[in-house]
């Protein structure tokens, strides 16, 4: 049985926060298909209340996607032509599952950073 788990946070670069109530969705994509494992928000911390995934984790790709546009847009920060960002996916290979992964996303409304965090 694996006993891993995979995590994220994120922060928002431009108002210097943490990005809170940004919704985000995983999934696991399989010979083209993504198949949606979970949506949910971050916390006051920009983190979600637990893993994202804990000790069901199997090798594969996956995918997050962080909705950045509609985040900014609830926080007041509207570009007069529009999102320059909208979705932010984020796609990875987990290779090991007793391992744990975290996924953070610094974002601003024109770019956005990840690594692979501890």
């Amino acid at each position: 049985m694996a006993t891993g788990k995979l995590t994220t946070h994120v922060l928002d670069t431009a108002r210097g926060c943490p990005a809170s109530g940004l919704q985000l969705c995983l999934f696991e994509l399989n010979n083209g298909t993504a198949e949606k494992i979970l949506e949910t928000r971050t916390n006051h911390d920009g983190r979600v209340d637990g893993p994202l995934l804990e000790g069901v984790l199997k090798t594969g790709t996956y995918e997050l996607r962080f909705m950045v546009a509609d985040y900014f847009k609830s926080h007041s920060v509207e570009e007069p032509n529009g999102a320059f960002l909208d979705e932010v996916p984020v796609r990875f290979v987990i290779a090991q599952p007793d391992a744990h992964y975290h996924v953070p996303l610094l974002v601003s409304p024109y770019g956005y950073s990840t690594y692979r965090g501890s």
